[in-house]
């Protein structure tokens, strides 16, 4: 095999994967797993396990960063640049194009219908990540009593930022009195977006590409958990702090996340567009996406060392609770604008009971959102 039929393989398999892996980061870690580990055999099952945990550990797009340490493992640093670009450019051309036809056709009275229907099931989906992870994120009684602090700091507006900064050091210090030393792979929890520029969000407010890109790499640089926390930091710095979206324009760039293969952060494109054009597009896909490529570059050497820290466990225990708080936080923050309605609550309802006790997907969920938010419309002017 000559030394770039690696580099090759790699780029084959995450096209193929951005183009093909619908469902949200679980369904991309499983069809990773079935493809490299049973498969193709790139690395061994407990080597993918590690690779998921070390995913987990830095901030970013786990489904995202898990391809990028794939890459690295197959093909050295060239395949970890590979891996995450193939995986993630497929979506994003895909997302880009959605964002044009909304800013194109938004304002149409049957897309508005649909939207209406859509963004109650977008709320329905993150319903479905928070009951499906309650026990995997907030797993211990420190993690519970921070999720529950955390909720009501983000309903009273604590920025999401400091809640997670909080967490991490709650969960350090509980670690520290336990121990004599420190662990040094403890700064790899450390949000690097509070490294930031204090004029980042000040930025962004001008909506220049310069501050949007500020902006997103914020964002990217201090999510952790699943990609609909998300949700969640876009709202607190668009629709918040920067009041530049609506709550339903929020929610429809998730649903364009969700709809698409590929990562739900390309919802960051949608947005990057609507607050900026091409321009806009492309700025805000590469600061959400650039901090999981450095993550992953200064976390791969050290994927065995991170497995076994203790410090780090309690950390990700702390940081996973906060997440959970997030989702939650948001969800209620948002439903309360968008679903006063006895018709949006009822699709909010129906399409929650749907994912919790059926095996529909969220892509039919929210298809069939828009489609009765289209009924609804017709049936009005019958």
């Amino acid at each position: 095999m000559s030394p770039s039929a690696p580099l090759a393989e790699v780029a084959q398999v995450f096209t193929r994967l951005g183009v093909t892996a619908f469902g949200g980061p679980a369904a991309h870690v499983a069809a990773m797993e079935d493809e490299l580990v049973s498969r193709r055999q790139w690395v061994t099952r407990d080597e993918f396990a590690d690779l998921v945990g070390a995913a987990n550990l830095i901030p970013g797009p786990n489904s995202t960063e898990l391809a990028i340490h794939l890459g690295y493992r197959r093909a050295g640093w060239r395949g970890l640049l590979v891996a995450g670009i193939c995986f993630i450019v497929p979506a994003v051309l895909m997302v880009w194009g959605l964002a044009w036809a909304y800013g194109r056709y938004g304002g149409r009275v049957e897309v508005q219908a649909m939207l209406q229907g859509l963004q109650p099931a977008v709320l329905a989906v993150v319903v479905q990540a928070i009951w499906r992870l309650k026990g995997s994120l907030a797993r211990t009684r420190l993690g519970g009593w921070l999720a529950i602090a955390a909720f009501i700091g983000a309903l009273l507006g604590v920025s999401e930022l400091y809640l997670l900064l909080g967490a991490i050091a709650i969960a350090l210090t509980i670690s520290a009195s336990g121990q004599a030393n420190g662990s040094p792979e403890a700064g790899m929890l450390f949000p690097m977006g509070a490294l930031l520029p204090s004029g980042a969000a000040a930025a962004a407010s001008t909506l220049s590409a310069g501050g949007i890109f500020l902006s997103f790499a914020k964002i990217g640089s201090v999510l952790f958990g699943s990609g609909y926390v998300l949700l969640s930091f876009l709202r607190g710095e668009f629709v918040t702090r920067l009041g530049v979206l609506t709550e339903g324009q929020l929610l429809d760039a998730i649903a364009v996340g969700q709809v698409t293969p590929g990562p739900v952060f390309s919802a960051a494109t949608f947005v990057g567009y609507q607050l900026g054009g091409h321009a806009g597009a492309l700025v805000a896909t590469l600061g959400i996406f650039l901090p999981a490529f450095a993550g992953v570059a200064l976390t791969a050497p050290l994927v065995h060392r991170l497995r076994t820290s203790p410090v780090l466990s309690r950390a990700l225990d702390a940081v996973n609770a906060v997440s959970l708080a997030l989702m939650a936080s948001a969800v209620l923050l948002i439903g309360r604008g968008i679903a006063p309605s006895p018709a949006a609550l009822a699709i909010l309802i129906g399409a929650s009971v749907l994912l919790l006790y059926t095996r529909v997907g969220a892509a039919w969920v929210l298809l069939g959102g828009a489609v009765t938010g289209l009924l609804r419309l017709l049936l009005a002017a019958s």
